[in-house]
């Protein structure tokens, strides 16, 4: 199977002509009935040694890891962050490997990260005494967010992996939310500032996720893998501080009103997929309309069968929802402003246009 991404460096190595690419992804969507924007494809294996290769890696990794920190902690990590981008120089930028290339920058990133780590374990008390102030402590964990970031940026300008942009977005996300605690001073015990400048960073997120996609509406280049991994990363940042704060992840029975709440907030976030074409946000969810769903049935008295029947139900809309996916986002696209629309992947009756316009 090829990706997109497989597509667009054939163009780009001027192995396929940019006409010859369309017509075959024209010729695709025609067999599958179906443009690829909605089919969300995302490439991760072609084959078993995609998984081989990431197990040797990890193997590596942890066994350099292991011993760069019998030397010092600092140089767990640095042996690390060192040893994937060297791999990634032949299985990244030479054989292209996709899982073998997630591995690598994920390893990279929290590489760099650890070795910021390390070095506090060993000489943190040195330097900052035995008991510094959490203030002190964000602005760390926000400095060292920030050096991640950056380490990330040059390993996307070196590499192009689309989930590097993700990583490093993570790490300024993280930035930003340590800086912010750093002024305002620690949280109270509830949790609920972290939680709400967790999800003002997911909206964020999102809305860097949205300026990719719209790019690359019919999803042809690697902009849109760039995106999909964005998606990922938004959709837990926005849904658990929402369902935080609506009190389901206390643990405890949340009411029926708040159970009605949690399943009212889903199906916002299902329309919301529907009109971007991602499922993130649905699968990011799902936890909680589950336990939703389950103290309501438990409230109508059907105690013993509350989660089977809560998975039942859950199980078989999404089923439905998979299978005419692409008839009902023509419908939610269709009640939208044409200006709007018009911004958001294509649709089935939208797709030959934007594929050739």
């Amino acid at each position: 199977m090829y990706s997109e991404s497989d597509l667009q460096a054939a163009v780009d190595a001027k192995v396929l002509t940019p006409e010859a690419a369309t017509a075959f992804r024209s010729h695709i969507a025609s067999v599958r009935a179906a443009p690829g924007a909605d089919e969300e494809s995302f490439r991760l294996i072609t084959g078993f040694n995609d998984i081989f290769v990431s197990i040797a890696a990890v193997i590596l990794l942890v066994a350099v890891g292991w011993i760069g920190a019998s030397i010092h902690t600092a140089l767990g990590g640095a042996f690390v962050a060192a040893s994937a981008w060297f791999l990634a120089e032949y299985f990244t930028r030479k054989r292209r490997m996709a899982l073998p290339s997630i591995v690598l920058v994920l390893a990279f990133s929290g590489g760099v990260f650890a070795t910021m780590v390390g070095f506090l374990v060993r000489h943190g008390e040195d330097i900052f005494g035995h008991s510094p102030s959490e203030t002190v402590g964000a602005i760390l964990v926000g400095a060292m967010a920030l050096i991640t970031a950056a380490a990330t940026w040059a390993h996307w300008k070196r590499f192009m992996v689309p989930i590097t942009v993700a990583a490093g977005t993570a790490a300024l996300a993280a930035t930003a939310v340590a800086l912010v605690l750093a002024i305002t001073g620690m949280p109270s015990p509830d949790g609920t500032l972290p939680m709400v400048l967790v999800l003002i960073a997911g909206i964020g997120v999102f809305a860097l996720a949205m300026w990719w996609d719209r790019s690359d509406r019919v999803r042809q280049t690697r902009r849109s893998d760039v995106a999909f991994w964005l998606h990922l990363l938004a959709a837990p940042m926005i849904a658990h501080p929402v369902f935080h704060l609506l009190g389901v992840t206390d643990g405890s029975d949340i009411g029926s009103g708040a159970a009605v709440l949690v399943i009212g907030v889903y199906i916002l976030f299902g329309l919301i997929a529907l009109a971007i074409d991602r499922r993130a946000l649905l699968v990011s969810a799902l936890a909680y309309v589950l336990f939703a769903m389950t103290q309501l049935f438990r409230t109508f008295g059907a105690v013993e069968l509350n989660v089977a029947l809560t998975a039942f139900v859950i199980g078989s809309a999404l089923l439905l929802l998979s299978a005419f996916w692409q008839n009902a986002r023509a419908v939610v696209v269709g009640f939208l402003p044409n200006d709007l629309a018009n911004q958001l992947p294509a649709t089935v009756r939208t797709a030959g246009i934007a594929a050739h316009g």
